[in-house]
């Protein structure tokens, strides 16, 4: 097991268009109304299931047929304000935001770090990143453990509480069908690497005894001599790699298919780049892979018989199922500061 995101979680989306914000405010219990924050999403959940909520489980639409936010600490305002222990990107205390039988996840962050373009120079900031895909990381593992969860992808950010509304109403049937679809089941992640001590071959050949003279002017080609020799290693080292990679290559693609039988679902993601996974190998399979807790002992066992010889092979989880709930929020359609 190890600590960090799952496949892909910290890829940001590209930032799009401001809008004029209407809520925000990092570090209060509550909404703040003014020009310089907006509203951070981090993922959609079914009512009830919110894990700082105050009424025993449920988690009313304060705004009945109309939605509004979920009640609870001073629920009497149109914020909400909820979950002060519960917090997110700049210390932000996340709140959810009902409607439909959904709830929402955000919390206030200010548009001076994460408006149109200060966003652009922040995600050249590999640092900024990471906290930021921490913090939001943080958020959604605590509702995924009270129970179904649908993360957004990293640095959506609204205009407004309205906004978030509005975009529950919209994609209501996707969130409840992704919600449908992951319950009761956790994401894992599989990753193979080219073993360090295989990816290298020796340069050369071992040293060959010395052939004839007769034997040697009829092997070596016209001009040959210590250049010809070391051309014809340095063919033999190339093609020794190549064997070494298809081989290896092939062992990743039988563990991914042999996995993929027993998940309810699967994904190939991009391999990662070493400042990332944090391993200089090359990565030949970055896999994530959704299972039921009744079959999680034998796909941990799959995965063990797979390392070794050619492969290092590492898993990572359980996590919230990043990899199969993600809905692409589109600027226009959806209404995004992102």
């Amino acid at each position: 097991m190890t600590d960090h995101a799952p496949a892909d979680a910290t890829r940001p989306p590209p930032p799009g268009p401001a809008g004029t914000p209407r809520a925000g405010g990092a570090g209060g219990a509550g909404p703040v109304e003014g020009p310089g924050h907006g509203v951070y999403l981090y993922a959609v959940t079914p009512a009830g299931t919110t894990p700082y909520d105050q009424h025993g489980g449920e988690a009313p639409d304060a705004g009945g047929s109309e939605g509004g936010v979920v009640g609870g600490v001073g629920g009497g305002s149109e914020g909400g304000a909820v979950g002060a222990d519960l917090r997110g990107v700049g210390g932000g205390a996340v709140r959810p935001v009902a409607r439909g039988g959904l709830v929402a996840h955000v919390s206030d962050v200010p548009l001076d770090e994460f408006g149109e373009e200060p966003l652009r120079r922040h995600l050249e900031d590999l640092d900024w990143v990471e906290a930021v895909a921490r913090a939001h990381h943080a958020v959604v593992e605590a509702l995924a453990e009270a129970g179904p969860a649908a993360p957004v992808r990293l640095v959506t950010v609204y205009t407004g509480e309205d906004q978030v509304r509005a975009l529950l109403d919209r994609r209501h049937d996707d969130f409840a069908e992704i919600l449908a679809h992951v319950a009761g089941r956790r994401e894992w992640g599989v990753k193979a690497y080219l073993r360090r001590e295989t990816a290298q071959p020796a340069t050369t050949p071992p040293e060959r005894s010395a052939p004839s003279p007769a034997r040697a002017s009829s092997a070596e080609p016209e001009g040959g001599g210590p250049g010809a020799a070391y051309l014809r290693r340095r063919k033999e080292s190339l093609r020794g790699r190549e064997d070494l990679w298809r081989a290896a290559a092939e062992r990743a693609e039988g563990l991914h298919a042999a996995l993929e039988r027993l998940a309810v679902a699967s994904r190939r993601h991009r391999p990662q780049d070493p400042r990332l996974s944090g391993r200089s190998e090359s990565m030949l399979l970055n896999g994530a892979y959704l299972v039921d807790p009744a079959r999680e002992e034998e796909f941990a066992a799959v995965v063990a018989a797979h390392c070794g010889g050619f492969l290092d092979v590492e898993i990572t989880g359980p996590w919230a199922p990043y990899s199969f709930t993600m809905i692409e929020l589109g600027t226009d359609r959806d209404g995004g500061v992102r």
